[in-house]
């Protein structure tokens, strides 16, 4: 994956740059010897690897105005940072950058249960969101399979969602305000503790946009009160196709379950063994779960076992117990951390209508054969999102771009049958240059001219999602 060449003026003005950072920022808040950044050098697309020239760590927003400022003055790309734990390279450096890491902006600034709001520094993780008010009975509904780790700066960037996106909606339905600070210092208070903001969308327009408008520091962010209840049930098949129709079938009966789960026979077998979820031997397994009262639970699972049972499935297990729920659970949160322990893998998050699900999983596992590499399957199947897992030698010569070449197939598959190529990890530099597939050159320019708005010298995280030649051309101009 290309990234572009280092700027040597930048590089010769090291220095400066630092001595200018650290005049605004405590010492601790400035990394700049190669023993620290090399810390920051990859997020979690870890097969492409770059130390940053300068990291820093402010803990408020008028640090992140002052950090900015200077970049700016000076011409310093710089790459806004979570956690890190990006899939599609959306916190890679270049070595001429500024990694700006908000992982001490981190706490919690307002609650108010009568509004169902919270109000967080936007380093804050996605669980300790839920963890700041759950003992009042309230949850924040956004739940990726890194949520213990990430952060919610990067959850809006990527537009994140989760297991439980099928019935709460992905990051941009529970984000009602952010507090932006534009590449020029300037502070942008959009939208707020509200349910719309008057004028344009400018929150639809932030939520997605990696990192390329702006660093959000704050957050204004929905809770929800906690469901009476909740029940899983996981139902096995005998192959992807048979599980595919069954979560079409699900959906066209108009119920919705708040997850529906999908794990092919590769991940199941691996997270098995390294989670022991007493998951059964089959091909394909579901996770259901459904939520309300024990009276709705009842009537919902009833449906959704009924179309189950049309399938012929191999195994068709209800929780009865709390401690069931989490283990069943436990498996699908450990999916990835299961398969990173047999292979090096490169996760996709392309996204599909419903009804596809059977064609696509078939042509994953012929292009599977066709390219000789191993696939997991692992996704949010109510709503298309699909994530595969290649796996792959990163010693071996020449696999990981055969990899690469796979991945690109299947995201061009999803743009075929009238998907698209992300629903959550966004675009990075893992999808930059297939954005071609899915929009015209009149679509990217557009995309562009709204960069040009709020980013006029193209210093935010550079080379990532449009295609490099089109980012590159546009930065030449604004020079």
């Amino acid at each position: 994956m290309e990234m572009p060449t280092p700027d040597p003026a930048i590089l010769a003005k090291k220095s400066a740059v630092v001595a200018r950072l650290t005049s605004v920022l405590p010492k601790d808040a400035v990394i700049h010897e190669e023993a620290g950044t090399r810390a920051y050098e990859c997020d979690a697309l870890t097969a492409y690897k770059c130390p940053p020239m300068v990291v820093v760590l402010p803990s408020t927003t008028q640090e992140v105005v002052a950090v900015l400022k200077i970049c700016n003055e000076m011409g310093v790309p710089v790459v806004p940072r979570g956690s890190g734990t990006s899939l599609a390279g959306g916190a890679l450096p270049t070595a001429d950058s500024v990694i700006l890491g908000v992982a001490r902006l981190n706490d919690v600034l307002e609650t108010d249960y009568q509004n169902r709001i919270i109000r967080v520094q936007s380093g804050r993780t996605n669980l300790s969101v839920t963890g700041a008010v759950e003992e009042d009975g309230f949850f924040y509904a956004p739940d990726p399979s890194s949520q213990l780790a990430c952060a919610i700066a990067g959850n809006i960037a990527m537009n994140s969602g989760g297991a439980h996106c099928l019935k709460y909606g992905v990051t941009t339905n529970n984000l009602l305000g952010v507090t932006l600070v534009t590449m020029d210092g300037q502070v942008m208070e959009i939208g707020g503790a509200h349910l719309d903001a008057a004028g344009y969308d400018l929150l639809g327009l932030v939520c997605g946009s990696e990192g390329q408008l702006g660093v959000v520091t704050e957050a204004t962010l929905r809770i929800l009160p906690k469901p009476e209840g909740a029940r899983p049930v996981l139902i096995g098949f005998d192959d992807n196709e048979t599980a595919g129709a069954c979560v079409a079938d699900i959906i066209k009966a108009g119920v919705l379950p708040v997850a529906i789960e999908f794990m092919d026979r590769l991940c199941i077998e691996t997270t098995e063994k390294f989670a022991n979820a007493g998951y059964p031997d089959c091909n394909a397994l579901l996770i259901v779960e459904v939520e309300g009262s024990e009276a709705e639970i009842d009537e919902q699972l009833g449906v959704i076992l009924q179309i189950a049972r049309k399938y012929d499935p191999v195994e068709l297990r209800e929780s009865k117990s709390a401690e069931e729920s989490a283990k069943i659970w436990l498996g699908r949160k450990s999916a990835f951390g299961a398969v990173g322990q047999i292979n090096d893998y490169m996760c996709l998050d392309g996204t599909i209508p419903v009804s596809s699900l059977p064609y696509v999983l078939r042509r994953i596992g012929e292009m599977s054969k066709e390219f000789g590499l191993e696939v997991g399957n692992v996704f949010h199947a109510g709503d298309g999102n699909m994530h595969p897992l290649i796996l792959f030698d990163a010693n071996k010569p020449g696999d990981l771009e055969i990899c690469e070449a796979f991945g690109a197939e299947i995201l061009k598959l999803c743009v075929e049958v009238g998907g698209c190529l992300t629903g959550e990890h966004g675009v990075g530099i893992e999808k930059r240059d297939l954005m071609t597939a899915q929009f015209t050159p009149e679509d990217l320019e557009l995309q562009m001219q709204v960069k040009d708005v709020f980013d006029p010298a193209w210093l935010l995280n550079p080379a990532k999602v449009f295609p490099l030649e089109a980012s590159a051309s546009r930065r030449t101009l604004a020079a």
